[in-house]
């Protein structure tokens, strides 16, 4: 028997999703030279969109944006969205802890088309809720035509974005939804008290989509999806929809691939999955290394235990 859930118990459903439902942060590809392999990522980006991605972020985390020349950068965008402009939403990853550097890298992506950018909270050197306040304003008025999704990820960033501030930030027409990656529900919560349903809360964790739909996001950033893409995306249709068993059960079955999927630092699993599943990305960059051997065991396993898309 089917159990539904209210509109009232499922308000992501009526809240705006600018970028989809499931987003893909997409890997990175590099050729047996160590450099990036376009024609494979142009490919991987079409199949992503074939199995439940309604868009991709290129050169984030999982893409190995740290390691990544600019030059790298824009020649990735350039044939991802050629292979996939029309059919989905790519965005760029644009954040860096030097706000004239984030200035630059969003214009260079609103020249290149982007349909969006990702920017992430100043890392490292941890500045206070003005600091972060003013950062963000100076990079969504650079690009005042591309919608920005801000990005919190306090255990990698080192600092936190409050609701309090992300709200201050809400006159800004451009700032259109927000990744939450804190690994709290409570985030989601305070957001939506502040910002309203104009902010398009996306959850940042894949393990954690399900919880943060309950409580009013609209999607997922997922780095699951690159193997899971259409379980996942089924999972969040049928929240949608207000079939709550079917989404649970979704989610119990999704649950060990999220958690194999970071057993280690994120991307290594997930390049090592795709290697798994006949795609041969590279290994990370230094100084990320391969997985190991216990990691890529996990991974068959979890992987063998998915039941066919």
């Amino acid at each position: 028997m089917t159990t539904s859930v209210t509109s009232s118990l499922r308000p992501g459903a009526a809240s705006p999703a600018p970028f989809g439902r499931v987003i893909t942060a997409m890997i990175t590809p590099f050729a047996a030279d160590g450099s990036v392999d376009l024609a494979l990522a142009a490919r991987l980006a079409s199949h992503l969109v074939d199995h439940g991605s309604d868009g991709l972020v290129l050169c984030g985390t999982t893409g190995e944006s740290p390691t990544l020349s600019w030059d790298e950068q824009h020649q990735l965008f350039s044939a991802v969205k050629a292979a996939v402009g029309g059919r989905a939403k790519v965005l760029a990853g644009t954040g860096s802890n030097c706000t004239a550097e984030a200035v630059e890298a969003i214009g260079e992506a609103a020249a290149l088309g982007a349909d969006g950018a990702l920017v992430v909270v100043p890392y490292y050197n941890k500045p206070p809720q003005e600091g972060l306040e003013a950062h963000f304003r100076a990079v969504a008025q650079a690009a005042p035509q591309t919608p920005l999704m801000l990005y919190n990820i306090p255990g990698r960033t080192g600092c936190s974005l409050s609701p309090e501030t992300t709200a201050r930030l809400m006159d800004l027409p451009n700032v259109v939804s927000f990744k939450a990656a804190s690994g709290t529900t409570e985030e989601v919560s305070a957001l939506r008290a502040l910002c309203g349903e104009r902010l398009a809360i996306y959850s940042g964790d894949d393990a954690l989509t399900l919880p943060m739909l309950a409580v009013g996001a609209v999607g997922v950033v997922s780095v699951a999806s690159h193997v899971a893409g259409d379980q996942i995306q089924r999972m969040v249709q049928a929240f949608m929809a207000g079939d709550l068993s079917t989404a649970l059960a979704l989610h119990e079955q999704l649950l060990p691939l999220c958690k194999a999927l970071f057993c280690t630092t994120n991307p290594i699993p997930v390049k090592a999955a795709l290697e798994l599943t006949g795609w041969s990305v590279g290994a990370p960059r230094l100084p990320l290394v391969s997985a190991s051997s216990d990691v890529r065991d996990r991974l068959n396993s979890v992987l063998a235990a998915l039941r066919p898309t």
